[in-house]
């Protein structure tokens, strides 16, 4: 067993010790026997990385990471939404989860995770969290008024692209989002 390497704090797929073993299954739990992985859920295993007070967690982009194994994701929500400066202050319950493969509810190493199966850019700019915003705004304190009119204020400001918000809205909102879109942009 000493020829694998584990690098501490990362999450493994069982399919990930393929290249050391016939039999992945039977490998890993050789390796969590031995105490050098810690079983997360079916298929997915922790290299424990030692801190003071114990076992550290691993960071929730490792489990996604781990996951998704590759398929792309994006993380969104409150989290994200709260930074645009829009006025909004909305805490957390569960991380949401643009996918490729899955819509859900999805328990990881204690961290529930809220999955949606939808379209998203590889690569999103602020001006698509502004519509992901506008289109999840029931999940948000704050009323829909008061997001438009700080938007508003922040087109005005140029805080955000117009053409690119635009752009945006017409390739991943809904036809209400597009329409509130442009009553910030024309003010």
């Amino acid at each position: 067993m000493s020829k694998v390497r584990l690098k501490e704090g990362r999450v493994y797929r069982t399919r990930d010790f393929r290249r050391y073993a016939s039999n992945p299954t039977r490998f890993a739990s050789r390796l969590v026997a031995e105490g050098r992985l810690l079983p997360l859920r079916k298929g997915l295993y922790l290299a424990p990385k030692h801190a003071f007070w114990g076992t550290a967690h691993p960071t929730e982009s490792e489990l996604l990471r781990a996951f998704f194994a590759g398929r792309p994701y994006l993380r969104t929500g409150p989290s994200v939404w709260n930074s645009l400066g829009l006025g909004t202050t909305a805490v957390e319950a569960r991380p949401l989860v643009y996918n490729t493969t899955r819509t859900g509810t999805e328990n990881l190493a204690g961290r529930t995770f809220e999955l949606r199966r939808v379209r998203f850019p590889r690569s999103p700019d602020p001006e698509f969290f502004v519509v992901d915003l506008l289109s999840n705004v029931d999940r948000m304190d704050q009323p829909l008024e008061e997001v438009l009119r700080h938007l508003g204020e922040a087109v005005r400001e140029e805080r955000f692209d117009t053409t690119r918000l635009r752009e945006m809205a017409a390739k991943f909102g809904t036809a209400q989002v597009q329409a509130q879109v442009d009553r910030a942009v024309e003010g």
